[in-house]
């Protein structure tokens, strides 16, 4: 079957983009396009991009989606999504961030690898990935959708972005050699209480290996990770929705704290 036309495709992008201008959601692409695959889904995505750096953003690294088996049962797949981080998206560690400024925000908690070499190639493995790293931190991240009341399905979360918001680092990189992701706890605390827990094999069994089919994947885009990139792995918990005035703490073993203040 034949994907998006170029129009359409241009369409749809330039329609994510104006709802992350305005803050105004739109109703799901796929209701318009039900035969919209992953394919076209990237598309929009890339089109979405290109907006994006035209506006003066620029990529800093990249996320990853659905890499969990109940988020990947909940929309039918087999695989996880990604996109592009931009640098507007970062936030600093302990940072103020304002709710109004997304739609429908929550958090999720997350180990993200940061890179000292370029990754490329279609065989890339989890050991290619570990020999790349420069180290692990902790990470916060707010996920928001463009689609009015988080009414999507696959295409529509690869299309805008993987439904990105916002992305707090932790301030410490810290070296992964003779440590187990896999293994890495997490709580995660509203407030002082615990909101969620995880560990590190919740991100595709490994974050390794979270970035390692991230790489075969940017492959078949003619794609490729950089050095200096950084590499947010996928949540290892259910997402949390948002309440002004809340704080957010995320201590994940061997990596430290990350925290954000909701305002």
């Amino acid at each position: 079957m034949a994907g998006l036309t170029d129009p359409i495709v241009a369409e749809l992008g330039a329609a994510l983009h104006a709802a992350r201008r305005s803050g105004l959601p739109i109703e799901p692409l796929t209701d318009a396009y039900p035969a919209m695959t992953m394919t076209d889904a990237y598309r929009v995505q890339r089109d979405l991009v290109t907006r994006l750096l035209a506006d003066g953003d620029r990529i800093v690294g990249y996320k990853l989606g659905l890499t969990s088996l109940p988020m990947q049962a909940m929309f039918g797949v087999g695989v996880p999504d990604f996109a592009p981080v931009l640098s507007s998206h970062l936030r600093s560690d302990g940072a103020e961030v304002a709710a109004a400024s997304f739609i429908a925000p929550r958090v999720e908690a997350e180990i993200a690898l940061v890179l000292a070499q370029d990754l490329a190639g279609p065989d890339c493995t989890a050991l290619d990935v570990a020999r790349a790293v420069s180290g692990a931190v902790s990470a916060i991240e707010i996920v928001d959708s463009r689609i009015i009341d988080w009414r999507i399905k696959l295409a529509d979360t690869i299309a805008d972005l993987a439904s990105s918001g916002a992305i707090v680092l932790g301030s410490a990189v810290t070296g992964v050699d003779g440590i187990d992701l896999r293994l890495v706890g997490m709580v995660f605390t509203r407030d002082g209480e615990v909101v969620a827990t995880g560990a590190g094999a919740a991100a595709l069994g490994s974050p390794l290996q979270a970035v390692a089919w991230l790489v075969r994947t940017l492959d078949g885009f003619g794609e490729s990770l950089r050095a200096g990139q950084f590499i947010m792995t996928g949540a290892l918990h259910a997402a949390i929705g948002i309440a002004p005035g809340q704080r957010y703490r995320a201590d994940i073993d061997r990596l430290g704290p990350v925290s954000l203040r909701i305002s």
